[in-house]
């Protein structure tokens, strides 16, 4: 993603730090590497963070926040469903049993449809979001929600039971110093739930270059081994994986799609994963 003014610059593989990389997807105006050490793919160069904040609060706009509103209702629909596939429900019984005051960071959490959700049904809840929508999120739902970048807010050591970053990760410079963060403010045994695109997923494979998440704004595409392995390496132990979506609408006849949809569920190529971790 190239800058306005054209600023970036090359870095290491972020989770190798390797420096031999190979082409990968060729894009419209931009294009993706793979790291020949660990096959992670990212964009290289990148951009710098300042001028990533910066698009996030400006470019975007208004515009991202009536995106967002629009869609809400359908996004909050998805994010409870893959939570539920990784076993949310289940600890969110297993910490409300053990603690009087479950607390939970929504980190990129738009207009705060699912802290809104989760504080309902009990759960002490905060957010971070650079864009606009946290204006929304705090006038009007009246959520706790930072309007700065995670490491910004210097939270204390061991302040929440959970993290959450729905398609986050994949737009972050540094994913790596992301998750170092997410593993010092969780609570001892607290998890974190990472959701992003599966670039080792069937869409990923059948598609390339003009697979739907090899996008501008993507700076990472991760399979579920390379994140896993990101996640390893902070400090986390994996405890669950799940991927959804096999063909998207309109690319095969219904009772296609549907079929493949569940294969890739249950085989683990789904166009989207989740993956738990837990701080041990």
């Amino acid at each position: 993603m190239p800058a306005a003014d054209g600023k970036s610059k090359t870095v290491p593989c972020a989770c190798c730090a390797g420096l031999v990389f190979k082409p990968a997807l060729e894009c419209e105006g931009f294009s993706f590497v793979r790291c020949c050490s660990c096959n992670l793919v990212q964009r290289n160069p990148q951009p710098l963070k300042e001028e990533i904040i910066t698009r996030y609060k400006s470019i975007y706009g208004n515009n991202y926040l009536s995106y967002e509103l629009e869609n809400e209702a359908a996004f909050l629909k998805l994010q409870l469903l893959s939570l539920k596939d990784a076993g949310f429900d289940k600890l969110e019984k297993e910490i409300f049993s053990r603690t009087k005051e479950p607390r939970i960071l929504d980190i990129g959490c738009a207009t705060g449809a699912l802290l809104d959700n989760l504080r309902n049904k009990g759960w002490h809840v905060t957010g971070v979001e650079i864009s606009p929508c946290a204006e929304y999120a705090v006038h009007t739902r009246k959520l706790d929600v930072k309007n700065i970048p995670l490491e910004a807010n210097n939270f204390p050591d061991c302040s929440f039971d959970v993290v959450l970053a729905s398609h986050l990760i994949e737009h972050l410079n540094a994913p790596s110093a992301f998750l170092k963060e997410t593993f010092r403010i969780l609570k001892n045994n607290g998890y974190c739930f990472i959701t992003t695109p599966n670039i080792s997923g069937f869409q990923a494979r059948l598609f390339a270059s003009r697979w739907r998440s090899a996008i501008f704004d993507h700076l990472y595409l991760f399979s579920a081994a390379s994140l896993s392995g990101l996640l390893r390496k902070t400090g986390f132990k994996i405890e669950k994986i799940r991927t959804w979506g096999g063909l998207g609408a309109g690319y095969a006849p219904l009772w296609l799609k549907k079929c493949v949809d569940v294969l890739a569920k249950k085989l683990g190529f789904g166009d989207v994963m989740i993956v738990r971790g837990r701080k041990i």
